[in-house]
C-alpha cells in the first residue's frame, strides 16, 4: 500500500498537467475563434449545409453594414451578392464541369463542396445599396464523419486593389494613347519628309534638265572656235556664273534636306589631310587669283590623318575657303594650318584678313538662308553653305567653330577625329583615257550611241561630238529603241538618260547587261537625277560612270575617252580569248 502511494501521486500530477494543457488549448482555441469572429479586417460568414447564414462576424457587419438580425437564419450569401455575377459564375462553372448549375448559393460553393480550393472575386451589395468588391475564399465545413455541415466564406476588402488596378489601367491607357499619338506624329513626319524629299528630287530633276542645255551650250560657245568677241565673252561669263551659282543653290538645298531627313549617307575612312587640302587648294585657287587673295597652306610637321568622309570634308573645306576669299579685303590673304588637339582630335583652321564679324552676327552664323546682311552685296551666296557644313561636320563626329574680331578678320576652324595611317595596299592598274582629237590614219571611226529624249540635250551632245572626227553619233529617243540600236549597231560607248519614255534607263541597262552581245559596251549615265541615292543606285546597277546634269564639258569628254579606252581594252581581251 505504501509502495502504491508515490505512483498514484505521480499519476495524479500527470493528469493535472494534461488537464491544464487541455484547458489552455481550449482557451487558446476560443481566443482564436473570438479573434476571427470579432476581426474587423475581414468578413467571416458561416452557413449551414443549405447555405443559410449562421455566423456573421464583426468584420462582415462593418464591411457590409448589415446587423446579425438582418441576415442570420434568413438569407444566403448569394442574396447579398451581385446577382449578375452569380449568373455569370453559374454559366462559367456549367461550361467548365459540363453540368447545369443554377444561379444562386450553389454557384458560390460548387467547387468547395467537391473539395476543390476556391478563391474568387465577388461583389457584395451592402445594406445601403453600395457595392463592395471582395476576394472570397470558400471552405466546406465537415463533421467527424466528413459530412458537410456548412460553409465558411472569408472575404477581404478588394477596393484598394481595384483602385490600384483602375489607376494602372488609366495610366496604361494614357501611355497607349501617348504612344499612338507619337506613332501617328512620327508617321505624319515621315510622310512629310518623304513628300519633301520627293518634291526636292523632282524639282532638282526639272531644274537640271534646262540647266544642262543652258550651261552646256554656254560652255560649247566659250570653248569654240573662233573665240567669242569680248562682248560675247562677257555675256557668256555672266551666263556661266549665274548657271553654276543656281546649280550650287540646288545642291545645297538638297544636302540640307537630306541631312534634316536623316537620309544622308557618309563613308568615313582614314585620309591624309595634306592630300585633301591640296585638292581643295587646286579647286579654290582660280577664285583666289581672280579676287587677288593670297593662299598660304602651312604644311604640318608630320603627316596627319583624320577619319571622315572624303567628299564631304572637301565640301566643307571648299565652302570655308570660298567664304574666306569672298569676304576678304582687297589684296588680303587666307592662311590654313593643321594642329593636334586634346582628345585625339585634329584642328584645321582657316584664317582670313577680312572685316571680321560682330558678336551679333556671330550669334546668327550657321543659320540656313542667313547671309548676315550681305543680301545686297556684290558677292553671290545662298546662306546655306555654313549651315550644311556645320551639320556635315557634326555627322562625322566633329566640331566646327569661329572666332572673329571686327576689323581684324575671322578664324573658322574644324576639328575632326584623328586616325592612324591606313595600311598600304598594292593598287590595281586602271585604264588610262586616250585623248584623240583627230582620227588617226587607217583607224576606223568609233560610234557613240546617245539615248536621250530631250532634244536640247541631244543637240548638245551632238555638238560636242562634232568636234571629234574620230567619233560618230547614233541616237535614240526612247529606251526600247536604244536597246534595239545597241544590239544592231554595236556602238563603242552608250550615253544613257535615266528618265526615258517606255522603259527607264535602268531597265534598258539591265537588258543590255543581260545580253552577251551588248554586255561589254560601257554605258555612261547622263541624268538629272542627282540625289546621292540615285547615283548610288545607278552605279550599283552597272553604269560605267554616272554624270549628273548639267554636265561639265571637260568632265564629259574625259569620261567618254575613259570609256572608249576601256571598251577597246575589253574588246581586245575578248578577241584574244576567242582566238585561244
Amino acid at each position: 500500500m505504501h509502495k502504491l502511494q508515490p505512483q498514484l501521486l505521480n499519476a495524479g500530477r500527470a493528469r493535472s498537467t494534461l488537464e491544464a494543457r487541455r484547458r489552455k488549448a481550449l482557451l487558446k482555441t476560443g481566443a482564436l475563434q473570438d479573434a476571427i469572429l470579432n476581426s474587423a479586417k475581414f468578413s467571416s460568414i458561416a452557413t449551414d449545409e443549405q447555405g443559410v447564414i449562421q455566423v456573421f462576424n464583426i468584420g462582415a457587419q462593418h464591411m457590409l453594414g448589415y446587423a446579425p438580425a438582418d441576415v442570420l437564419n434568413c438569407v444566403t450569401p448569394a442574396d447579398i451578392s451581385d446577382p449578375q455575377e452569380i449568373v455569370e459564375r453559374a454559366r462559367a462553372l456549367s461550361a467548365e464541369f459540363a453540368t447545369t448549375i443554377a444561379p444562386g448559393f450553389e454557384a458560390l460553393v460548387f467547387k468547395a463542396r467537391r473539395g476543390i480550393e476556391d478563391i474568387y472575386e465577388l461583389t457584395y451589395v451592402c445594406k445601403d445599396g453600395t457595392r463592395l468588391p471582395a476576394v472570397v475564399s470558400v471552405t466546406a465545413l465537415r463533421d467527424l464523419q466528413h459530412d458537410i455541415i456548412g460553409y465558411l466564406l472569408i472575404g477581404t476588402d478588394n477596393r484598394a486593389r481595384k483602385r490600384v488596378e483602375a489607376e494602372q489601367e488609366r495610366l496604361d491607357q494614357s501611355l497607349r494613347d501617348t504612344n499612338l499619338a507619337l506613332q501617328e506624329a512620327k508617321t505624319a513626319a515621315d510622310r512629310a519628309n518623304l513628300a519633301k524629299s520627293e518634291f526636292l528630287s523632282n524639282m532638282s530633276h526639272e531644274l537640271r534638265s534646262p540647266l544642262n542645255a543652258i550651261l552646256g551650250f554656254a560652255q560649247l560657245i566659250d570653248s569654240g572656235s573662233p573665240s567669242p568677241t569680248p562682248a560675247q565673252q562677257d555675256s557668256l561669263d555672266q551666263i556661266l556664273q549665274a548657271g553654276w551659282y543656281l546649280l550650287e543653290l540646288i545642291n545645297e538645298i538638297l544636302d540640307l534636306a537630306l541631312i534634316e531627313s536623316g537620309k544622308l549617307s557618309l563613308s568615313p575612312e582614314p585620309m591624309l589631310l595634306d592630300e585633301v587640302l591640296a585638292d581643295c587648294q587646286a579647286m579654290i585657287e582660280p577664285q583666289a587669283r581672280q579676287s587677288g587673295i593670297r593662299l598660304n597652306f602651312i604644311a604640318a610637321e608630320a603627316p596627319i590623318f583624320v577619319r571622315a568622309d572624303r567628299t564631304r570634308v572637301k565640301q566643307v573645306f571648299v565652302n570655308l575657303l570660298s567664304n574666306a576669299i569672298k569676304y576678304n579685303r582687297v589684296g588680303g590673304s587666307v592662311e590654313v594650318r593643321c594642329s593636334a588637339r586634346a582628345g585625339g582630335r585634329v584642328r584645321i583652321a582657316f584664317q582670313d584678313t577680312g572685316e571680321g564679324l560682330s558678336a551679333e552676327k556671330l550669334a546668327q552664323l550657321f543659320q540656313p538662308f542667313n547671309r548676315l546682311g550681305q543680301e545686297g552685296g556684290v558677292e553671290e551666296g545662298t546662306g546655306i553653305g555654313l549651315a550644311v557644313s556645320k551639320q556635315l561636320v557634326e555627322l562625322m563626329g566633329g566640331v566646327i567653330g569661329v572666332e572673329s574680331t571686327e576689323g581684324a578678320g575671322s578664324l573658322f576652324w574644324v576639328e575632326l577625329q584623328a586616325a592612324a595611317a591606313p595600311q598600304l595596299v598594292e593598287a590595281l592598274p586602271t585604264p588610262t583615257a586616250h585623248a584623240s582629237a583627230e582620227a588617226l590614219p587607217g583607224v576606223p571611226q568609233r560610234s557613240v550611241l546617245c539615248v536621250e529624249d530631250n532634244p536640247a540635250n541631244l543637240t548638245l551632245v551632238a555638238r560636242l561630238l562634232a568636234r571629234r572626227s574620230d567619233l560618230r553619233l547614233l541616237s535614240a529617243r526612247d529606251g526600247r529603241r536604244g536597246v534595239e540600236l545597241a544590239h544592231s549597231a554595236q556602238p563603242d560607248v552608250i550615253l544613257m538618260d535615266i528618265n526615258l519614255p517606255g522603259i527607264s534607263g535602268l531597265t534598258a541597262l539591265k537588258i543590255l547587261l543581260d545580253n552577251p552581245a551588248t554586255a561589254h559596251i560601257p554605258v555612261i549615265a547622263m541624268s538629272a537625277n542627282a540625289m546621292p541615292r540615285d547615283i548610288a543606285k545607278g552605279l550599283e546597277a552597272g553604269f560605267f560612270r554616272y554624270l549628273t546634269k548639267p554636265i561639265k564639258v571637260k568632265e564629259f569628254m574625259d569620261t567618254l575617252d575613259l570609256a572608249l579606252a576601256c571598251e577597246r581594252d575589253g574588246a581586245g581581251e575578248a578577241l584574244l580569248q576567242e582566238i585561244v
